[in-house]
């Protein structure tokens, strides 16, 4: 015969209500990994899709870029590809999707042909089927040369915040796009190139600090950029979002407030 213990009310109450608590924990626990799962997702979509930030550590894009200053590059202009994702992951290389041609003009943030965790910023000059070459100094696409008009002093820093006196320009190309460009000697070593035709999918990139600048000019195996592939592109520079002077951090630690450059802070990249 067979005895069936009857339960104790005040005890069942007990472990229904220590139940309740363990679930409510668990299902709190599940909210917040959930909560903390879609702001990870919206940041990485953001990166991915919208926008990422970059940092300019040479001074080969001045007077437009300055050491220490702090890019938002823009995905959406060019549409996207492996180059565009928001960390470097080893995949076959695709076709750019919703991909929109870069303009002259342009300044474009893009991995570095030689080694693609390398993320560079050029000015992009010369398009699919353009004839580039540098001639004395000055830019001539397609036989026309890019204005240049002189615009005073300016200086060009090095990467330990020395500052050296530089010829500032105005150089405008072809298409009616003006930019600022330093030059910092006559008959520099890449003031005369010979002239290169741009292949399909590929682009020709200059910096704007004209002698101090491994772009289009210098080839890959010499630690240039040569001809840019599209496919390599990771978005448009748009604007300056902070900036900091390098070169307070050889004064005293109390006097480095002083490197931020706020008239930079939020401005366009032109």
């Amino acid at each position: 015969m067979s005895v069936e213990k009857m339960s104790d009310p005040a005890e069942s109450t007990s472990a229904k209500s220590k139940a309740n608590g363990k679930s409510g924990t668990t299902t709190g626990w599940r909210s917040q990994a959930v909560q903390l799962i879609g702001i990870v997702a919206a940041v990485f979509l953001a990166k991915g899709a919208i926008a990422e930030p970059f940092y300019v550590p040479s001074g080969s894009m001045e007077p437009t870029l300055l050491i220490g200053d702090a890019l938002l590059a823009s995905k959406f202009p060019y549409g996207y590809g492996t180059a565009s994702l928001p960390m470097q992951i080893n995949l076959p290389e695709t076709k750019r999707v919703f991909g929109e041609p870069p303009k002259r003009g342009d300044v474009v943030v893009f991995r570095w042909p030689g080694d693609t965790s390398q993320a560079w910023v050029k000015r992009v000059v010369g398009l699919p089927g353009d004839r580039i070459q540098m001639r004395q100094g000055q830019l001539f696409i397609n036989d026309h040369p890019a204005s240049l008009k002189p615009d005073g002093l300016g200086e060009a820093e090095d990467d330990d915040g020395g500052k050296e006196p530089a010829y500032r320009y105005v150089e405008t190309l072809p298409n009616g796009v003006s930019h600022e460009i330093l030059k910092l000697r006559d008959n520099g070593r890449l003031d005369n190139t010979p002239e290169v035709t741009v292949p399909p999918g590929h682009l020709f990139v200059l910096g704007d600090n004209r002698d101090n600048s491994a772009d289009s000019r210098v080839p890959v195996r010499e630690g240039g950029v040569g001809l840019l592939p599209i496919d390599n592109l990771v978005g448009r520079a748009d604007a300056v979002v902070g900036s900091w002077d390098l070169g307070v951090r050889h004064q005293p630690m109390w006097t480095w407030l002083s490197g931020f450059r706020l008239a930079r802070f939020f401005t366009p990249v032109h």
